[in-house]
């Protein structure tokens, strides 16, 4: 197995303290991210409360760590530390603690431990990579435009557009190979849109 994700993609090594710098700083913005997300909560320009932006944010650390263990790392400490910030802001300023969401945003930062490991071999080489590309690309379409036969195509918001065109640039790859890419992201984005309401 070892042998077969290494032809996709082969791991970095890297100076340890260097690597335990980038988790630390990880954490920090992570948690400076999540009490700066409580704090404009329910504005109308609060970006951070839409999906879009999290899984662009996931797939940077995880694509440009060293090795998919440093991806499932340097994102799980993110993504958690952010939370910590949301809901200690939530709790020691405003007074009040959404015990069921936290529970469940909790759950999700301990699967995107193991979704990063997945999607740090999206920089590789091969068709496991370009699938893997796809699939992202893909999502963040579903949420930037609606594909809807019957609601018709249109956008849903200029900064979720922005957010998608970025995934597309992180995620650049080889003309031929990219065109596959695109191909098959829309498949995916409809295929998400028609399954998941969320997405719709």
């Amino acid at each position: 197995m070892k042998a077969f994700l290494e032809k996709i993609r082969m791991p970095q090594k890297g100076d340890t303290s260097k690597q335990i710098l980038a988790t630390a700083g990880f954490v920090l913005f992570g948690f400076a991210l999540g009490v700066f997300q409580k704090w404009i909560d329910g504005t109308a320009s609060n970006y951070f409360g839409r999906l879009a932006l999290w899984i662009l944010l996931g797939t940077i650390i995880s694509v440009y760590s060293k090795s998919p263990l440093r991806a499932s790392i340097n994102t799980f400490t993110f993504f958690i530390s952010m939370l910590s910030g949301y809901y200690l802001f939530s709790n020691c300023v405003l007074g009040f603690l959404p015990r069921t969401y936290m529970m469940i945003w909790t759950v999700m930062s301990f699967i995107s431990f193991f979704m990063a490991y997945i999607c740090w071999y999206a920089k590789g080489k091969g068709p496991i990579a370009i699938f893997i590309s796809s699939i992202i690309i893909g999502i963040l379409l579903a949420q930037a435009f609606s594909l809807s036969p019957s609601q018709g195509f249109y956008m849903y918001s200029l900064m979720e557009v922005i957010t998608w065109i970025l995934g597309i640039i992180i995620l650049y790859r080889k003309p031929k190979e990219f065109a596959v890419v695109l191909g098959l992201s829309i498949v995916i984005a409809f295929l998400f849109q028609s399954v998941m309401p969320y997405f719709g």
